[in-house]
């Protein structure tokens, strides 16, 4: 399994375009609302703006999506929300998966996945093995998700696996068990919504992403508003502990040396 980089322990490679951006998707059910809807109208839309998003991600060479679709939180709803979201779960893995086999989308989900129902456990596993050889974007699901469950069972496996862990273990040693060790962590979060909190996603893997809020609904947010939330990205310093002046000294030494510079990229 590939080992990606800490941004706690060393300093990641940083590009205009994120490798890996995770996204929040809020504000369905008042989309709907606004347009005196059922709130199940508005996460039938934001189905659509998932596919609209996951293109964009691949035409801007953007290589990890990860997508917070229901949290372990979400169990709360009331309960007519809460069957219509597993039928949209359900519906969406029978006819989605296939089409991001063809377009050569790995497909993963993470979280705890024995509470939901066992045909989309099974749809989960088939998605996975289906696509697990495909290159072009990682897409991850978040789904009964929690960031604090995570740690926790990241801990237990560790344990499990070298139970003499119990202390003295460090960062890689949780790392390698953690749901998203497949991939690198997030250089951008997006919530959309207008909320400005991590609502519980991503707890770990977040340490040093850029943050973007807007107050545009999911349903709403198109090609051209990632764009835009890409382009703030890009004015950010990314500094990982150092200073400003440390990282204006690595650009005059690119500068002088564009060859080395072009190697180490």
């Amino acid at each position: 399994m590939t080992i990606f980089p800490s941004s706690t322990q060393e300093v990641p490679l940083v590009g205009d375009v994120p490798n890996h951006i995770a996204i929040i998707m809020d504000g369905n059910g008042r989309w709907a609302k606004k347009r005196f809807m059922p709130r199940v109208a508005g996460h039938k839309r934001g189905v659509e703006t998932v596919r609209e998003i996951i293109k964009a991600c691949v035409q801007r060479g953007v290589s990890y999506l990860t997508l917070f679709a229901f949290s372990s939180e979400n169990w709360r709803r009331p309960q007519e929300e809460v069957s219509f979201l597993m039928q949209l779960f359900l519906r969406a893995l029978d006819e989605e998966v296939a089409k991001l086999h063809e377009n050569g989308i790995r497909f993963r989900v993470i979280g705890d996945l024995s509470r939901f129902d066992p045909q989309i456990v099974s749809l989960v596993k088939r998605g996975e093995a289906l696509t697990a050889g495909n290159t072009s974007l990682t897409l991850t699901i978040a789904a009964n998700y929690g960031g604090r469950w995570d740690i926790l069972q990241a801990i237990e496996k560790m344990l499990a696996c070298d139970p003499a862990k119990r202390s003295g273990f460090k960062e890689a040693d949780l790392a390698a068990h953690m749901a998203l060790n497949y991939g690198p962590e997030p250089d951008l979060f997006i919530r959309t919504g207008g909320e400005q909190r991590i609502s519980n996603f991503l707890l770990w893997q977040l340490a040093y992403s850029e943050f973007y809020f807007t107050d545009t609904l999911w349903p709403e947010f198109d090609a051209a508003a990632l764009d835009v939330a890409i382009a703030s990205y890009r004015r950010r310093e990314r500094r990982f502990g150092r200073t400003s002046e440390q990282l204006q000294s690595e650009d005059s030494q690119d500068q002088v040396n564009p060859k080395a510079a072009r190697e180490n990229a």
